[in-house]
């Protein structure tokens, strides 16, 4: 079964949502660089060395700048293969919302819609090295 691993929170003003996140939930944000189009990642738990939520079921997320295909909150379902992954969706009246693209050494991200027009991320673990 696959799991829903991250959620991302699109926004208009990031300095108003990272004040926002922070202030109402206590969220810990870390602003990435330009090379990661300003992504913010935010953490609602505790992580470890590997920067997993250490909490069994909690996960993290992020907030970007609203664009698309995300234009509301999203969740990022974790696939063994993204390829397959894509496939399945067309053939269950999805499509894919945006090709797969390499997020640094961590992984392959793609999003797709679902048959409600919904967006889904589905991310692939890259190999450990």
């Amino acid at each position: 079964m696959d799991k829903v691993v991250h959620f991302e929170i699109p926004a208009k003003d990031l300095e108003r949502a990272k004040k926002f996140y922070s202030s109402v939930f206590g969220w810990q944000l870390e602003q990435m660089g330009p090379e990661m189009g300003n992504y913010v990642m935010a953490r609602t738990a505790e992580v470890g060395e590997d920067r997993m939520p250490r909490e069994r079921g909690a996960i993290n997320g992020g907030i970007m700048l609203k664009m698309r295909p995300v234009k509301a909150t999203a969740l990022t379902i974790n696939v063994e293969n993204i390829d397959e992954a894509v496939r399945k969706v067309k053939a269950n009246g999805g499509k894919l919302s945006r090709k797969k693209m390499k997020v640094g050494e961590m992984g392959m991200l793609a999003y797709v819609k679902d048959s409600e027009g919904n967006v889904t991320g589905l991310w692939q673990n890259l190999p450990k090295k």
